[in-house]
């Protein structure tokens, strides 16, 4: 079985590009209001539209190799993490970006000591949905396009006929998915800290 060798290397990839590109634009175009404006109507075009519906754009492209699973996972996982940063660089309190201006802080010391921090528990809700949409695309791609991992093993098992196999790698992948949520909320809780949400979650 090649569960072990493609699936990581394909969800982890697609994940830390998807959540690269969607920080950094999703500061970017949130601290401009020019840019929110000019990138708002394609952002509402593109966003709705299915990943799978790219699969025959990724076959084409790439065949069976991991770069068409990179590109479904991170298409997928990109606008999780853009819209979730969006929302926190707007939430960033406007007196107190006047303050910061008035204190005569640049543009990248405002994103360290203001933008940033506030917008973070948003980051990272959209890491954590990000990581259940790149696993349900990394093994949607495995099992349609036949990339290796434990989409494709499932897939063999089932056309063989071996159901205890099959029903077997259906339970692996779903405790995958409760992993992949438990250890996001741990780095969510350790990242936030400091944050109010995080100690009112602290029992009393």
């Amino acid at each position: 079985m090649d569960g072990g060798r493609g699936h990581p290397a394909g969800w982890a990839l697609g994940l830390a590009i998807a959540a690269a590109a969607g920080i950094v634009l999703g500061i970017l175009i949130g601290s401009s209001r020019f840019a929110r404006e000019a990138t708002a109507s394609t952002i509402e075009f593109l966003r709705p539209i299915p990943s799978v519906a790219l699969i025959p754009i990724a076959v084409l492209l790439y065949g069976s190799q991991l770069e068409s699973k990179l590109l479904l996972v991170v298409y997928a996982s990109f606008w999780q993490v853009l819209v979730q940063v969006l929302y926190g660089v707007q939430d960033v309190d406007p007196v107190a970006q006047d303050t910061a201006r008035a204190y005569g802080l640049g543009r990248w010391a405002r994103v360290r000591y203001l933008t940033w921090p506030t917008a973070l528990p948003y980051v990272m809700t959209g890491l954590r949905l990000a990581a259940a949409v790149a696993l349900i695309l990394a093994v949607t791609s495995e099992l349609v396009i036949g990339n290796p991992g434990l989409g494709k093993s499932i897939a063999a098992a089932q056309s063989s006929a071996a159901y205890p196999t099959t029903y077997a790698l259906v339970v692996v992948t779903g405790i995958l998915g409760v992993l992949v949520n438990v250890v996001f909320r741990a780095v969510e809780r350790r990242a936030l800290s400091w944050h109010p949400s995080q100690r009112g979650e602290l029992p009393a």
